[in-house]
This record gives structure tokens, sequence and C-alpha cells, in this order.
């Protein structure tokens, strides 16, 4: 009877392919929402931390490979969240478990359905991860078939094979990959925004002591081209009011606003495209001081003068090497990035800070004469090792120096 069972569960069990432009296909199980959907794959390489990715705006019109294999043993939770959302286009993984920790509060399945975002299990992540790093991320569609469980008598469950209902070809699907416009050249930043501002209170870096007693706090705006939860703890952590802004702020608007530094955040897509930010960000250049990091050290450098251009496949995972240039140490760092500043392109007024290990791309970049740095990386580590905590402190001291001068 179990056996019977188990394969009626089998039967139940929504079929479902992941399609590349290049024609590649690889089959799996599906599970969350009963949607499909099209965007491009990449791999990520962290063993843990699936729910702050899912919640990460800069995975914005991605599919995640998770390359740890058993995925959602600790479920999910409301406290782990880096976002208002879910947005990622869809999620690919090896293993998919039921939870078994005490904090979970909702199964990741149950998480994707309610958030209408699709997953596809069983795949073979370390093919599909391969063939990525062979050829490069790429578009895709991920297809959904709905299954028809055909009853036994009384209602009971048949063994009866399930009946595919408004099936979609594997050829239709890669048909649909090709035919998507990509993330090149689109302005996802706008998409992912706050709309509104509002002030980020978070953790009080002043909590304990004396009113008396407690540090002036250096007042920053953050432009919100996809910011993670955890970024705005750390600055709050590290001696910060934070005040958050919509992405197409204007820069009169924020240098109204009288802060003592500029904060450029994380964010999907392609960094040449968000044109308004650059403009924005080239008027506050050395009026105040600012810090950029992910996208937002992409966006500094074109506004100095430098170009962007695309990684064959990314960088997305917590376990990345980037060596300090000005120390010598190497940090294993958080990352999440398509695109990459290319050094050829580099302006005299920037030089490189950081650099990544595995392919030497740039990882970080500072103005030689105004107060400015970025890094490629992601300091806050949400999920990830907190080697480079210490540039929030960094960007601290460089608005205090700044403030000294006037």
């Amino acid at each position: 009877m179990r056996d019977l069972i188990e394969k009626w569960k089998a039967e139940r069990e929504r079929k479902a392919f992941l399609a590349l432009e290049d024609g590649t296909v690889f089959d799996g199980v599906a599970f969350g929402a009963k949607v499909d959907a099209v965007g491009e794959v990449v791999f990520n390489t962290g063993m843990c931390g699936y729910q702050e990715i899912l919640t990460d705006p800069s995975y914005a019109g991605q599919f995640v490979t998770l390359t740890y294999p058993e995925i959602g043993n600790y479920g999910t939770n409301p406290d782990d969240v880096e976002s208002r959302g879910l947005w990622l286009n869809g999620l690919i993984i090896g293993e998919l478990n039921e939870p078994s920790n005490w904090r979970s509060t909702q199964s990741l399945a149950d998480y994707l359905t309610a958030a209408g975002k699709p997953g596809i299990y069983g795949v073979d992540t370390r093919a599909l991860t391969e063939h990525l790093r062979d050829h490069g991320n790429m578009k895709s569609y991920l297809h959904v078939e709905a299954c028809v469980v055909r009853n036994g008598r009384g209602g009971t469950p048949s063994c009866q094979p399930a009946i595919p209902s408004g099936g979609l070809s594997p050829s239709e699907g890669i048909a649909k990959a090709r035919a998507w416009e990509g993330l090149d050249g689109q302005d996802y930043a706008a998409k992912v925004t706050c709309s509104t501002p509002y002030q980020f209170m978070g953790t009080d870096p002043a909590k304990s002591g004396k009113s008396g007693d407690r540090p002036q706090l250096e007042k920053i705006i953050v432009y919100d081209f996809g910011v993670k939860s955890n970024i705005l703890r750390s600055l709050r952590s590290s001696g910060f009011e934070v005040w958050v802004v919509p992405a197409k702020t204007s820069a009169e608007d924020v240098l109204a606003m009288k802060p003592d530094g500029v904060f450029l955040s994380n964010g999907p897509a392609d960094p040449a495209a968000v044109t308004y930010a650059i403009e924005n960000i080239r008027k506050i250049l050395g009026i105040v001081p600012m810090m950029g990091i992910c996208l937002g050290h992409q966006l500094l450098a074109l506004a100095c003068g430098a170009k962007t251009g695309r990684l064959k496949f990314g960088h997305h995972g917590c376990n990345h090497p980037v060596k300090n240039l000005k120390t010598g140490a190497v940090e294993i760092t958080s990352q999440n990035h398509n695109f990459t500043v290319l050094p050829e392109t580099l302006p005299d007024c920037l030089e490189v800070t950081h650099v990544n290990l595995n392919d030497g791309s740039i990882e970080g970049v500072r103005h030689k004469t105004l107060p400015a740095f970025s890094v490629q990386y992601h300091p806050e580590s949400c999920p990830g090792p907190h080697d480079s905590g210490y540039l929030f402190a960094e960007f601290r001291r460089m608005m205090q120096g700044a403030r000294h001068e006037t």
C-alpha cells in the first residue's frame, strides 16, 4: 500500500523543464507557484542563505541556480528577509527538503507559492552550472506542466499516469527564451526601488548609555537601487542616521536634505541603463563624501568616466576571495552581479583598491582627489562572512574628515 501511495504522490508532481536560449533543456519537477516565467539563468555558490537570496532585489529578472544540493532544510521565516518581497524570476535546485528547523514558519515551496514565484527541483545543477561556466549566463524559459491526476474507484488514488494539460514543448520554450529582451540595456533599478523617501530606524547604535553620552550620528542619504535590509542595519550600527530615497531622486533634492554623505546601494541588471543615477552622482561628487557597493560601485565608476561590461557568468555567492591592495589582506566576500567595471576604461581620477582573486576583475575603486570610494561586493554580507564590515567604519571616518576640513 505504501508503494502505491508513494507512486501516486510522484504522479501528482508537476513536470517542468528549463529551456536555454542555446537549445539546451534541463528536466525537473515543479514546485512553488504554478506559473511559467522567463529569466536569465545564473548560479550561486553559497552553501546557505537561500531566503536572503530570494529577497535580494539584485536578482530581479534572473533564475537562480543553487549549487549546494540540499535545499529547504531550515524552511523560511519572517526574520531573514532582505527586502519587502521576492525579486528573482524563479529558483532552480537539486533536492527539495521539508523544513526541520525550529525557526521555520513556512516551507520553501509554500513560500514561493505565496509569492507567485516558480521553482524547479530534481535538476542536475552541477551539469547546469558547468554549462553556464563554459558558455556564460543565458536567457531561458521555465515551463511548469500542469497535470490532472486520474482517480480510481470511489475517488481513491490511481496508479495511472498523470495527464499533461496545457503543455508546452521544449522547442517552444527555447523560442520563448530567445525572444525575451534579456537584461542588457535594461533599467531594473526603477522596478525594485522604494516609491517614497523614508527614515530607517532599525538598530539604534546608541541605545545604551545616557543620552548625553550618545555619539553624534552622521546623516546619510541612501539611494535605493535595490537596497538590502542588512545594508541599512549595518549603516545604522556603524553610527549613521539613515534616510532612504527612490532611485530617481534628483541630486538637488538629496543635497537639500543636507546629508553628511551619500550611499549608493546594490541593485539589478545593467548599470549603463541607469542614466539618471549616473547624472545625479556627477552632480553630488565632491560636495559630500560618497560610498557605493555592487551596482552603486558600477554607477560611481560610470559617473567618473569608466565603462562597464558583462562578466561571462557573473559573481554570485558568499565565498569569493578579494584582495585589498592597500593592506594585502584577502577578504572572503559576498557577491551578486553580472556586470563589471572594465579596467582598460578606468579614468585617471580613479585608482583600484581591491581585485578579485578568481578572475582579476576590479572589486573596488577610490577617487584620487574627491572623498568617494566603492566596492563591487557586499560588505553587509547577509548571507556571508563579515570580513569587509570595516568599510562602513571607513565611510564614517571619511565623513568625519570632511567635516573637520570645513
